[in-house]
């Protein structure tokens, strides 16, 4: 049995996702799992629209966080800015953790065309990427829960402004 804590649907790109979610959060608890040593949880995470990876307040750090039973697991910032040789534009920690690593926008994403949500940076406001983690695990109960602590002083419309959403979630049980 799984149920789903703060969870809300919504259209994005003519399908139904888990979000948009700006400074939210959902929680998936998965029972009766059967017996194993280790899970793999994957999932299509969407960055939408202006996202400002690590830049200090008071705009960001814009981070996102995935916590498996109240371990954190990923705790990293997006920044949905276009990169231009030669200008600067706001790091992300992705596909590392953050502080301490520094990576151009969009580093390791899976696509950047895709459509905002509300149309502020244009046609292509949205980053994919396949989220995918295998841990140690053996409980018969496990809990996901996704969040994030986006910062936007100056946006009249926070949701609007920077939001994500989660699409084909699967937990995998493995046994070795």
């Amino acid at each position: 049995m799984q149920n789903i804590t703060n969870g809300t649907i919504e259209q994005y790109n003519n399908t139904a996702v888990l979000g948009r979610y700006n400074n939210g959060y959902f929680a998936l608890t998965v029972n009766d799992l059967p017996k194993h040593d280790l899970l793999t949880v994957s999932f299509d995470l969407y960055i939408h629209d202006t996202w400002d990876g690590n830049k200090p307040a008071p705009d960001g750090p814009d981070i996102w966080q995935m916590t498996i039973d109240e371990n954190t697991f990923i705790n990293t910032t997006f920044s949905n800015q276009t990169f231009t040789p030669g200008y600067f534009t706001n790091p992300q920690s992705y596909p590392f953790n953050y502080p301490n690593n520094y990576s151009n926008p969009k580093t390791g994403a899976y696509r950047t065309d895709l459509p905002g949500v509300c149309g502020a940076i244009g046609p292509n406001g949205t980053t994919e990427y396949k989220i995918t983690k295998t841990f140690a695990h053996t409980n018969r109960t496990v809990i996901l829960k996704c969040l994030d602590k986006l910062v936007q002083t100056n946006a009249p419309d926070q949701k609007c402004d920077e939001s994500w959403s989660v699409d084909n979630i699967t937990i995998k049980a493995i046994t070795l």
